[in-house]
């Protein structure tokens, strides 16, 4: 989900926890693709919400509250390129979709409605969300990947894991999924339809974007 189809932004974060919060430690806990320390955990599912925003809260300025500490999670997600919601939802028409993400209950519903502002709702467009925190196991880790490709049960070379980190598309390859990656940034749609061999991904995203300028 981020980095590949919700543009992130980890310094607009930090900035809010330290502003808003006065909670100087976030330094600590967020990587471009790897939480660590309690966002880690709570991506892991070790850690509950509530005791998250209660080890934060401990470390912030006095009045501050739990609803502060999720807006300030908030600003990590950036939003969902317009190409890529018509991307998503042209795929959907013709190949069986999953998201696979390290994420948590906190920011999943701030993204969830950035892809239902986009037109593109993830209960349409995905057939199975495979969430690091309700899995209890977090991408690059074999047992992820293995309990994924168990329940969509296709054979591996008919399946394709798109991720914006290396160390999770080789945690894939690993496993025996078949993998590419990503930069964010560059054109998604012209990556899939070059390793799909399925020009009308691009076409199709080409078209709406033009349409719109």
């Amino acid at each position: 989900m981020g980095g590949v189809l919700v543009d992130l932004d980890l310094e607009a974060c930090k900035t809010a926890f330290k502003t808003v919060l006065g909670f100087e430690d976030i330094d600590n806990l967020i990587d471009a693709c790897h939480q660590k320390g309690i966002w880690g955990e709570l991506e892991e599912g070790s850690l509950r919400p509530d005791e998250f925003r209660r080890i934060v809260l401990a470390g912030s300025r006095p009045g501050s509250a739990a609803e502060d500490v999720d807006l300030c999670m908030s600003r990590i997600l950036v939003g969902i390129e317009p190409y890529k919601a018509v991307m998503l939802k042209h795929m959907a028409k013709y190949y069986d979709l999953y998201m696979l993400s390290n994420n948590n209950s906190i920011c999943l519903p701030f993204a969830s409605k950035m892809f239902d502002q986009t037109g593109a709702p993830l209960k349409e467009v995905f057939l199975k969300l495979f969430l690091s925190f309700e899995m209890k196991t977090l991408k690059p880790s074999a047992e992820f990947y293995q309990r994924v490709m168990e329940e969509i049960g296709l054979p591996a070379e008919d399946m394709l894991f798109i991720d914006d980190s290396q160390k999770n598309v080789d945690g894939a390859v690993a496993a025996g999924l078949p993998a590419v990656y990503y930069e964010p940034g560059t054109d998604l749609a012209a990556l899939l339809s070059e390793v799909l061999e399925d020009p009308s991904i691009a076409e199709v995203s080409r078209k709406d974007v033009e349409g719109n300028c």
